[in-house]
C-alpha cells in the first residue's frame, strides 16, 4: 500500500484588518488546480470571513465551497484548539488523499504558537506538516505606531489614549504573531510612502529570527509559489520561538489571559441607507474605540449585499453578491473592541439610522 506524503499546511496569521482574508482569497483564486481545504477561525458569532471565502472565484459550486471551508467559531485557537480544531483536522487527515494543501486563517486575536504546537500531536504529526506560518502586517498601521511592539510608540499612545494606560495586549499579540512567522508580508505597501515602508520593514525585522523573509504586497497579491512550498516544518522548531504568551500560562490554569480584554458583539439591523450606516459606524468607532467592524448590509433598492470591513475609522466596502430569493435582507455586523456594551451600541446605531 502506497504511503501518503504529509499534507502541507499554511497558517495565515496577522492582526485585525491586516488583509488575511484577502490573501486567502488571492491564494484560492490562483490555486492552479490544487485541491485546497480552508479552515477559518472566526472571532464572533457570525461567520463573516467564512462567507467571504465562500465567494472565491475558483469555479466551485456553492455546495462544494461549503464543503471545503471549515469554520471554527470561538475565536481563539489558543483556547479552542483541543475542542474544535482536532476533530476538523482528523476529518481532513482522513481525506488527505483528496487534498493537496490546507490553509488556516486564524482570528486576528489568535496566537499562532499554540496552533503550530498542535501539529506535534502524534495523530496530526504523522499526516501533516506546517509548510509555513505567514504573518500579514498592516503596514500603514505599524507606520502610525498602532499595534506595534515598540515601547516608545506604545508609551506615546498611552499618553494620548486613556484606554491604553496599561500594558497593551494588542502590542504583545502583534509581537507574538511575528515571533511565530516563517514569512512576513508587509501588506498595503501601496498605502504608505517608501520612507515609511522602509521604516516598517526595519521595525518588523527587529522582532524576527534572521532567517525569516519579509516581502511587500498590495491587496495580498503575492505569487502562490512564494506562499506555499516553503517546507518550513514549523512544528519542529516552534517551541524555541519566544512569545509573551508563554509567561502568561506558567503556573496558571489558562483561563485568564490577554484575550479576555476583547469583546466581540453581533448586531442585526433592518435595511439601512449606505451613507447613514457608514457615518453611524464611524461615530461609534471614534466614541467607543472599536477596533474592527465587519459584516454585510442590506441597502434599500439594491439587489446586492454590501460587504463592509473596517479597521478603526478606515472602511472598505463593495457589493459582493445578489441576495438570495429566500434570504432575509437584513444587516448583520460584528464589532470587536474592548469593554463594549452590546445593548448601548445597538441602541446608538438604531437611533442614528432611525430604525
Amino acid at each position: 500500500m502506497k504511503t501518503l506524503a504529509k499534507l502541507p499546511v499554511t497558517i495565515v496569521t496577522g492582526f485585525l484588518g491586516s488583509g488575511k482574508t484577502t490573501l486567502l482569497r488571492h491564494m484560492l483564486d490562483n490555486a492552479q488546480g490544487r485541491r485546497i481545504a480552508v479552515i477559518v477561525n472566526e472571532f464572533g458569532e457570525l461567520g463573516i470571513d467564512g462567507e467571504i471565502l465562500k465567494q472565491c472565484s475558483i469555479g466551485c459550486t456553492e455546495e462544494e465551497a461549503n464543503g471545503r471551508v471549515y469554520e471554527l467559531a470561538n475565536g481563539c485557537l489558543c483556547c479552542t484548539v483541543q475542542e474544535e480544531f482536532f476533530p476538523v483536522m482528523r476529518e481532513l487527515v482522513a481525506r488527505r488523499g483528496d487534498l493537496d494543501h490546507i490553509l488556516i486563517e486564524t482570528s486576528g486575536l489568535a496566537l499562532p504558537k499554540p496552533l503550530v504546537q498542535a501539529f506535534q500531536w502524534p495523530e496530526i504529526r504523522s499526516a501533516c506538516t506546517v509548510d509555513a506560518v505567514i504573518t500579514v502586517v498592516d503596514s500603514p498601521a505599524v507606520a502610525a505606531g498602532t499595534f506595534a511592539a515598540f515601547p516608545d510608540k506604545v508609551d506615546a499612545m498611552r499618553k494620548l489614549d486613556p484606554n491604553l494606560d496599561h500594558e497593551s495586549p494588542l502590542h504583545e499579540l502583534f509581537a507574538d504573531q511575528l515571533a511565530s512567522a516563517d514569512l512576513v508580508i508587509l501588506n498595503k505597501a501601496d498605502l504608505i510612502n517608501p520612507e515609511d515602508l522602509a521604516r516598517v520593514r526595519l521595525e518588523v525585522a527587529e522582532e524576527l529570527p534572521p532567517a525569516v523573509k519579509v516581502i511587500e504586497a498590495s491587496n495580498g497579491r503575492v505569487p502562490l509559489d512564494v506562499l506555499i512550498g516553503l517546507g518550513a516544518g514549523s512544528e519542529e522548531h516552534i517551541d524555541g520561538r519566544h512569545s509573551h504568551h508563554d509567561h502568561h500560562h506558567e503556573g496558571d490554569d489558562h483561563d485568564d489571559h490577554d484575550h479576555d480584554a476583547f469583546d466581540s458583539i453581533s448586531i442585526e439591523l433592518p435595511q439601512a441607507d449606505e451613507s447613514l450606516l457608514l457615518d453611524a459606524l464611524t461615530q461609534l468607532v471614534v466614541k467607543h474605540g472599536i477596533l474592527r467592524v465587519k459584516g454585510f448590509a442590506a441597502i434599500p433598492n439594491k439587489p446586492m449585499r454590501l460587504l463592509i470591513q473596517g479597521v478603526g475609522t478606515r472602511f472598505d466596502k463593495h457589493f459582493d453578491r445578489q441576495w438570495g430569493a429566500d434570504e432575509a435582507r437584513t444587516t448583520r455586523l460584528v464589532l470587536i473592541g474592548q469593554e463594549l456594551d452590546a445593548t448601548a451600541l445597538e441602541a446608538q446605531l438604531r437611533a442614528a439610522l432611525s430604525v
